[in-house]
């Protein structure tokens, strides 16, 4: 197992890049023990493979998305989801309009990869 996640400037951003192979973000706590991982660095921003998402967090239905993406906010921290979610947009209209959404605003980003991360903060 890697380390749980790196932190490091990117155009400016104090960023928090998590491990792809961390424990998995399926309930608020695990957003907020994730945000408790950025108060001694101060980040920001934290990028988070979607391999450290449960399944659910895709299921609009489930709340999953809407508890931790909430989290997020409270503690006014932004959230790069990072990686292929294709499938799952493609399965929910309420999801791919979702986010269409959110990457329009600067809180919550789905992106392909960092260097989509570098375009958006550059």
């Amino acid at each position: 197992m890697s380390a749980p996640h790196t932190v490091e400037t990117r155009h400016g951003i104090t960023v928090m890049l998590c491990a792809d192979d961390g424990p998995t973000v399926s309930t608020e706590q695990d957003a907020v023990d994730l945000i408790a991982d950025t108060a001694g660095s101060r980040a920001e921003l934290v990028v988070l493979p979607v391999a450290r998402l449960d399944a659910r967090f895709f299921d609009l239905r489930s709340g999953v998305a809407g508890q931790v993406v909430q989290k997020f906010a409270q503690y006014r921290r932004r959230l790069a989801v990072v990686g292929d979610i294709s499938a799952y947009v493609e399965a929910s209209d309420p999801l791919r309009d979702y986010v269409r959404e959110t990457n329009r605003g600067r809180e919550v980003w789905f992106l392909r990869d960092l260097t989509e991360l570098d375009e958006r903060l550059g």
